[in-house]
């Protein structure tokens, strides 16, 4: 048994879940199944409610042409069809409520050292549009706010999931301030990838030494050169070798070893860690809500095992 005591804080609001739009394979309802996991599981967490981001920050990353589209619910057809899903009015409110999350999880990981919320990851969303799920880039939309009101110099956009995070660096393109690393399955989603400050296209099939060893190689490196003063960690789950989209070959253990990584390389050099959950797919909801757990929970662990001198 553990000797220090574990606190996950993290963010939700129940309008992240939502049922699919009509005609839509795309479903919410992992968001949900997380937190009644975590529930069940009977972790000691705190749960943080968040407010819809303002208006006026998702403008300053996106095109308010596009933000006005979304919240009146009229956007157009080929902007739907690059999303994945209809933009309804439950929809356009969880898009603003997802980047309040991130934003919200950021702020208590300033303070706390380690924050997660139970949504967000929206790499993939476009300046004047939105695609491949993502509506809002809540990571580019948080990054920015904390920034411009100074809670932060520099900060490091880290995203594991298993597709390029292009949106992300599209919308950060030539800001010294905020330092884009993309580790991500060369042939996966999107077809044309953008460029990251830092993009690291692996071969398909790559397994846990490799993709540990991968980290060890790069990672400390970025820390240490750029020095970021928060770390947004995109922790999608899909690099797992079970996960219906993803084409690289983590195991749970695998995963487990790369969040503990991701946490000790940051919390060991003072960097707070904030996480999303971003991408993670499969027929079977339970086994993909319980690796996005387990990721929140291992940070968690591994913040508290730091803290303690562990």
């Amino acid at each position: 048994m553990p000797t220090y005591a574990v606190m996950l804080h993290v963010v939700h609001h129940p309008a992240y879940v939502s049922p699919p739009p009509a005609g839509s394979p795309h479903a919410f309802d992992k968001y949900g199944l997380v937190m009644d996991l975590l529930v069940q599981r009977g972790d000691a967490h705190v749960i943080h409610s968040p407010e819809p981001m303002p208006r006026c920050w998702v403008e300053a990353v996106h095109d308010p042409i596009y933000v006005a589209e979304v919240l009146s619910c009229a956007v157009p057809a080929e902007k739907v069809r690059r999303i994945g899903f209809p933009v309804t009015e439950r929809v356009a409110k969880r898009a603003l409520l997802s980047p309040g999350g991130t934003w919200l999880a950021a702020k208590l990981a300033l303070r706390l050292g380690h924050a997660a919320t139970a949504a967000g990851g929206s790499h993939h969303a476009l300046y004047d549009s939105g695609a491949g799920y993502c509506i809002f880039n809540d990571l580019v939309i948080a990054a920015n706010r904390l920034l411009a009101e100074g809670d932060a110099a520099r900060i490091l956009i880290l995203d594991l999931d298993v597709h390029q995070g292009d949106g992300t660096a599209a919308l950060t393109a030539g800001r010294a301030d905020i330092f884009t690393l993309s580790v991500h399955a060369a042939k996966n989603f999107p077809v044309r990838k953008a460029v990251s400050t830092l993009d690291i296209a692996l071969p398909d099939g790559v397994e846990d030494v490799a993709y540990l060893d991968m980290l060890a190689r790069h990672m400390p490196e970025v820390l240490d050169k750029f020095r970021p003063d928060l770390i947004l960690y995109q922790g999608g789950v899909d690099p797992h070798r079970d996960d219906r989209l993803g084409r690289l070959a983590l195991s749970d253990a695998g995963l487990e070893a790369r969040d503990r990584y991701v946490m000790r390389a940051a919390r060991g050099r003072g960097i707070p860690v904030a996480s999303t959950m971003g991408g993670g797919y499969g027929n079977d909801r339970m086994a993909v809500a319980g690796r996005h757990l387990a990721s929140m929970l291992t940070l968690a662990d591994e913040a508290a095992r730091i803290e303690a001198g562990d």
